[in-house]
């Protein structure tokens, strides 16, 4: 197993294969979901160094796991996205902050190729 693993949580399939491709080409190992429940599961199993996790969804609020992996006390790079209003991710990277995560980096969708890579090298191999 690398040092350098993913999890993507994402109900859209498309978004979640391309931030599969990115990151599989930037050398990570990759697993993605698209609901909370298999996050978790997947998550214990696959121990991430970095989660990609979409804020909105339709079974799950993604600030639920925000506060999830908060009481977990994990020190993934959680990088938040929304294709909404981008206070949402900015919500959910504070909500992580004060609540001990120490990496949380917000983006807005669509994510442009450069600053997914630029978000993934900056996790580099914590």
């Amino acid at each position: 197993m690398t040092d350098k693993r993913l999890l993507v949580v994402d109900d859209e399939p498309e978004f979640g294969e391309f931030v599969r491709k990115v990151a599989a080409a930037s050398g990570f190992e990759v697993e993605v979901t698209s609901d909370a429940a298999a996050f978790k599961t997947v998550y214990d199993a696959f121990d991430p160094t970095v989660v990609v996790l979409d804020v909105v969804m339709p079974d799950v609020d993604g600030l639920e796991l925000v506060k999830w992996l908060a009481e977990r006390k994990s020190t993934v790079h959680l990088i938040v996205v929304t294709g909404y209003n981008p206070d949402y991710s900015e919500y959910a990277r504070k909500i992580g902050g004060a609540r001990g995560l120490q990496r949380v980096t917000n983006l807005a969708k669509p994510v442009a190729l450069a600053v997914l890579r630029a978000a993934l090298d900056d996790s580099g191999d914590a």
